[in-house]
């Protein structure tokens, strides 16, 4: 086994998860991360953990939701949850286009019949990774091996370091009230976030780390933006999308590709045209591009929103909490012609923060 995989596993259940004897572990993997599974298992074994291997294939999963008529809340899969302290799933698979020819309704009724399920497993210790694989590689543009070391460098990172330099962030926007982002000619948005709690993510929930992220007061959204770096969404790409916001929801949309998907993903449900989520890249350890939300979303000159479901624990008392069976990131590239301000105080610009210069 490479060292790497068992450093990783190593990260995942000290850093990441904190796993202790007693716990219920669900390990969700795909058949080519077996390696990771098999060091997940060794570390719950010398803990006195008790792990469950589901297998996941995402072939499987468009069979299902190509030949279903209906879906219904799986039951079986929710009590599973209910005994789970700690959930780990890996991205990973030989095919990211798996699901392209699913149709977006399939999808939003299908997550809409898992919301509640969604619901009680983010209420646990969770983790989600990456492993390398030779499909991810290629979706980046770059050889096994290169991705291999990208994967692992972002994974095993100093996150004492890097919680140190977000923290000043997450300062910052626990004190705001308006936040306003402008990039280019596309993108004016205002926000506020009162009440609301900023978090640093330094890889435990999400591996690797790096960004910090809270959640708008629901209805406080004005404005447009223009996502001009491209997402994959069940195996296909959107791209250009803009959005116009109005008292929080959008009000109208459009994409450059798959226009369509985009349009079924916002008709999920009334909570997938809010914003759950604004996230603030700052892992410089991701300088590139690579079609994985996981990895772009962090890098730092970069802002993401989320459509959809928010985070509780972001959100405060008093203030609504976004509900959707959607969570859709989508990334501003902040590095040039582009400012965020906070209660009118310029605190990052053409991708530096202020206390970086």
């Amino acid at each position: 086994m490479d060292a790497r995989i068992r450093e990783h596993a190593e990260i995942i259940a000290d850093h990441s998860t904190g796993i202790e004897a007693g716990d219920n572990v669900v390990i969700q993997l795909p058949k080519e991360a077996e390696e990771l599974a098999v060091a997940l298992h060794e570390i719950c074994g010398d803990r006195g953990a008790n792990p469950i291997y589901l297998n996941y294939s995402a072939r499987a999963q468009r069979a299902y939701k190509r030949a279903a008529d209906a879906f219904e809340e799986p039951g079986h899969r929710h009590a599973l949850y209910a005994e789970t302290d700690v959930f780990i799933i890996a991205r990973g698979g030989e095919n990211v286009t798996e699901d392209a020819d699913v149709d977006p309704g399939t999808n939003a009724a299908y997550n809409r019949a898992m919301e509640e399920v969604k619901r009680e497993r983010l209420s646990k210790t969770w983790c989600l990774t990456q492993f390398p694989t030779a499909s991810h590689a290629q979706l980046a543009g770059m050889s096994t091996e290169a991705y291999e070391n990208f994967v692992w460098d972002a994974v095993s990172l100093d996150w004492d370091a890097q919680r140190e330099l977000q923290a000043e962030m997450v300062e910052i926007l626990n004190e705001a009230d308006e936040v306003r982002i402008r990039s280019g000619e596309g993108t004016d948005l205002r926000m506020r976030l009162s009440g609301n709690e900023a978090l640093n993510d330094y890889g435990e929930a999400n591996l690797p780390g790096g960004e910090v992220f809270t959640a708008p007061v629901r209805d406080s959204v004005e404005g447009e933006v223009h996502f001009d770096l491209p997402l994959y969404r069940y195996g296909r790409e959107i791209d250009g999308v803009r959005l116009r916001f109005e008292e929080g929801r959008v009000v109208s949309h459009a994409a450059e590709r798959n226009e369509e998907l985009l349009t079924g993903i916002l008709d999920t449900d009334e909570g997938s045209r809010y914003l759950g989520e604004l996230g603030i890249g700052m892992n410089r350890q991701i300088d590139r591009f690579t079609y994985n939300m996981l990895f772009d979303e962090k890098m730092g000159d970069t802002v993401h929103m989320a459509v959809g479901s928010a985070y509780p624990e972001t959100v405060g008392e008093g203030n609504e909490l976004n509900e959707s069976g959607e969570h859709v990131d989508m990334i501003v590239d902040m590095s040039e012609d582009s400012v965020i301000e906070v209660d009118g105080e310029v605190v990052q610009r053409d991708g530096t923060f202020v206390f970086e210069e």
